[in-house]
């Protein structure tokens, strides 16, 4: 996964800065949430029609999603209550970036392109969803290519170079088809686990 190949990299970089750092500056719960706030800019910037500018804030807002984790492992700071928050912080800021484009087409009266971006956020939240409920029987879920940063990405790129139209039909369509891939996977293990 597009997350896993990221954070790794940033996280051999944090190993290698780590010792010039002075212990419990940066806190990995500090990085979730200053992620979420430059996200709630993204979505007004949205809102307000600044697309690419918007883009280039989720990006970055990114960045701190990737090494809140990284950090987290880097100092021995991964826990499980660490890792529920960061879900959770994810979820909201997924809510805030799609909530921002939704709302300026809602402006715009542009019904197509809001009924689609419903479909994105349901997508975007039954990934997650449904990643969690299969992890209750069988041990992972992580298949499928439309993760956070993928959709990210994909929205940032449709902003930046204008097709941001095309980037909201791709997202509607392939969240929901990696949603359905997770339901069949889970089937599919779940059954080969438990043969009858």
């Amino acid at each position: 996964m597009l997350r896993k190949f990221v954070g790794d990299k940033i996280e051999y970089l944090f190993s290698l800065l780590e010792p010039f750092i002075p212990d419990n500056k940066i806190i990995p719960n500090i990085l979730t949430f200053t992620g979420l706030g430059i996200n709630l800019i993204g979505a007004f910037l949205f809102f307000e029609g600044y697309m690419k500018t918007a883009s280039i804030v989720i990006l970055f807002a990114g960045l701190f999603d990737i090494l809140d984790g990284a950090v987290a492992r880097a100092r021995n700071l991964a826990t499980e209550i660490g890792a529920f928050t960061d879900s959770v912080v994810d979820r909201y800021s997924d809510f805030v970036i799609f909530g921002g484009v939704l709302a300026y087409f809602i402006r715009k009266g542009n019904i197509t392109y809001s009924i689609l971006l419903l479909f994105v956020i349901s997508g975007a939240f039954l990934i997650s969803y449904i990643r969690a409920k299969a992890e209750l029987i069988i041990p992972k879920c992580d298949v499928g290519f439309m993760e956070r940063p993928e959709r990210i990405i994909a929205l940032a790129l449709g902003a930046l170079f204008n097709m941001l139209e095309f980037a909201i039909w791709f997202l509607a369509i392939s969240t929901h088809l990696t949603a359905f891939y997770r339901i069949y996977y889970t089937i599919k293990v779940y059954k080969n686990n438990h043969p009858e």
